[in-house]
């Protein structure tokens, strides 16, 4: 069965407004004609290379116009784009691209050492952005269509981890996006064709996600050019660029930009749409959220395995003035259902909490080379999103908690496991647990509490020096606890709950 691929949504806009800007970075300018021609070259780049349809293409850069023609163009190419967190390690870059099979790489010169060190076996085409990257533009085919792909052609791997810390690449087709794009448009931002839409978030994480929409819309897309998130630029941007749309921002950026306000003196009244998400936003930030923008943001919640489109929250909406509302999880998209279950995947009543399910054309097709995984995520036909929460009677998702040990930090999950292999690497250490505790700016930060032989303690520089080496430096812990023994179960499974408790009175967010 065919299905329409998804870079026709750009070839259609592209058609409607060749003139119209597209992207937008420093004082760079591609209108959409300009775009079209360049996914067009790429994909057909591709293909004489010797890929073909199914293949994988991996982006690891910061955000740049290459990230979106490499995004495009893998999907006109018929083939899957595997974009990659800038932020990671050397060693964590190889595991996602043994273990996507990726044949291409397109990376940035600030890249290019932890591209070598990470090492390209399997690799056919290594691509860095810049002159290289053009010259294999100017090679191309401007006028090849997009190729045809079957109804479960899968278009974006999504890498998420699992307790374990071992990555697992989310499967989302050609179909999961184009439903992932409708509800965008219908629930959360309308865009426009003479929309100025500000992209500051990661184009590897939703961020990227919501190009589609906007391209879809051809909206006008300002792409960051920052190397970070400058709270006071951004705001004097929006009011010297009149955005109208900021998609994708975490909580973390919210804060900063309302501590940011009076330093930057900005004009903000412009923005019209924000979208916010990726962890939870604490009641006092969301309520001066409010104030300050008015009821411009909508809340999203989504997983990897579930892009962006589980419950959406617009503070717009009738009843947002609610005490407390501004933290719910929002309501279902319709053409989307949600569940509350229990333990034996029964549904729970009203007010009963448990583990939030759900199913719908956006849900994943399932985690590459892992059927084990696949089989409990999606049993019974849901996604067990491993969250749990609770409905209210008019049918607002309340999270509570996460059955899963994620830590989430500035809208980026971090996983225990992860560091606590790192930790424990350490000569000196015996036993480690990691967890989350909260952090007003950060939402949660990593603290590791650590055992030690008597009289051979190593010191927290040396533990957090250590991390930093092995992982990406947002994953290393803020703060080492040395403790003299770690509480265990019956059976010795460490109890990072009451760990966790011990530690920080009983406030952490995870579990």
């Amino acid at each position: 069965m065919s299905m329409v691929n998804v870079a026709t949504m750009l070839s259609r806009t592209a058609r409607l407004h060749p003139d119209r800007p597209a992207l937008r970075y420093g004082e760079r300018r591609m209108t959409y004609a300009e775009l079209d021609g360049a996914v067009a070259r790429f994909a057909s780049g591709l293909r004489t290379t010797g890929l073909e349809p199914g293949d994988r293409v991996a982006v690891f850069a910061k955000n740049c116009p290459e990230c979106v023609i490499a995004m495009y163009g893998a999907f006109a190419a018929g083939m899957t784009i595997v974009p990659v967190n800038a932020k990671l390690a050397a060693p964590e870059l190889a595991v996602i691209l043994e273990d996507s099979g990726a044949r291409a790489l397109v990376h940035d010169h600030a890249s290019a050492a932890l591209v070598d060190a990470a090492g390209t076996p399997g690799l056919d085409l290594v691509l860095e952005t810049g002159a290289a990257f053009d010259a294999f533009l100017a090679g191309g085919d401007a006028g090849q269509a997009p190729a045809e792909v079957t109804d479960d052609a899968v278009a974006w791997l999504f890498y998420t981890s699992g307790t374990t810390g071992r990555p697992k690449g989310a499967e989302l087709t050609h179909r999961n996006l184009t439903a992932m794009t409708w509800l965008e448009l219908a629930d959360v931002c309308d865009f426009h064709a003479d929309d100025v839409v500000l992209h500051v978030a990661p184009l590897s994480h939703g961020g990227g996600l919501y190009l589609l929409g906007a391209i879809a819309r051809g909206a006008e897309n300002l792409i960051y050019d920052r190397s970070s998130f400058d709270a006071v630029d951004v705001m004097r941007l929006i009011e010297r660029e009149a955005v109208t749309v900021i998609a994708f921002l975490a909580p973390t950026m919210i804060v900063m930009l309302l501590d940011a306000d009076d330093e930057a003196g900005a004009d903000t009244s412009s923005l019209r749409r924000a979208v916010y998400g990726g962890a939870p936003i604490h009641l006092e930030h969301a309520r001066r959220m409010v104030q300050r923008f008015g009821p411009a943001f909508v809340q999203i919640y989504g997983q990897g395995e579930s892009p962006m489109t589980i419950t959406y929250l617009d503070t717009a909406a009738p009843g947002t003035d609610e005490p407390d509302l501004l933290i719910a999880a929002g309501v279902a998209h319709a053409g989307v259902e949600v569940a509350v279950l229990d333990a034996d995947d029964r549904p729970l009543p009203v007010g009963a909490e448990g583990e939030v399910c759900v199913r719908g054309d956006t849900v994943m097709r399932g985690y590459r080379n892992n059927p084990e995984a696949t089989a409990a995520a999606l049993r019974g036909g849901w996604l067990h999103t491993g969250d749990i929460g609770r409905f209210d009677d008019r049918g607002r998702l309340f999270l509570l908690d996460r059955s899963k040990d994620t830590i989430i930090s500035g809208g980026t999950n971090i996983y225990p496991r992860e560091v606590e292999e790192v930790l424990v690497q350490h000569d000196a250490v015996d036993e480690v647990v990691v967890f989350g505790e909260p952090d007003e700016l950060w939402g949660e930060s990593v603290v590791a509490a650590v055992v030690s032989p008597a009289g051979d303690r190593p010191s927290e520089d040396e533990l957090i020096a250590l991390c930093r080496s092995r992982l990406a430096s947002f994953k290393k812990p803020k703060r080492i606890v040395f403790v003299d023994a770690l509480p265990k179960n019956a059976y010795g499974k460490i109890l990072r709950r009451e760990v966790r408790d011990q530690l920080t009175g009983g406030e952490g967010a995870g579990t």
